[in-house]
């Protein structure tokens, strides 16, 4: 399986980086990962729904221009399908068995995904009604998948 978590914007913080790296690092016995961050565009502190819909516009042409064809496209996005780690898992396992091992998971900036990727995505992914910070949700997401490829072997992480 391959999996690309591709975030709009860059981590800056040492921490996040470091917690990031550690999830990769633990998830490839089990996938080829990579992190792949893309510029974000800059938005006056005081905004127009307009300027919000042209960063994500622009965002939205730079996550098109990374993702392959044949990757099965995840949106995270708070109005999407929740799973709990369990259901994570299985569908990690049906994505296997179904041919779909190219796996992206789009974590939008500060303003959101663009309507063409929310359409362009095959699963609409919460994490929950809470709202995170970008920066923090590729750790999260990594965490997330290997706690799922952990349950699928029976390993004991998920308690």
């Amino acid at each position: 399986m391959r999996i690309r978590f591709i975030l709009v914007g860059k981590v800056r913080e040492k921490y996040l980086r470091e917690g990031i790296a550690e999830y990769l690092k633990r998830l490839k016995p089990y996938a080829q990962v990579e992190l792949v961050e893309l510029q974000d565009e800059s938005v006056p502190e005081t905004f127009s729904e307009k300027q919000l819909a042209q960063a994500r516009q622009v965002e939205a042409e730079r996550i098109l221009r990374t993702l392959r064809e044949n990757e099965y496209v995840v949106a995270l996005d708070i109005r999407g399908t929740q799973m709990s780690s369990e259901e994570l898992s299985r569908w990690l396992q049906e994505r296997a068995l179904s041919g779909d091992s190219n796996l992206a998971f789009i974590i939008g900036g500060t303003t959101g995904l663009a309507p063409e990727i929310l359409s362009r995505a095959r699963l609409r992914l919460s994490m929950g009604p809470m709202t995170f910070p970008h920066q923090f949700m590729p750790m999260l997401v990594a965490e997330q998948v290997y706690r799922a490829f952990r349950i699928s072997r029976g390993m004991p992480y998920h308690r």
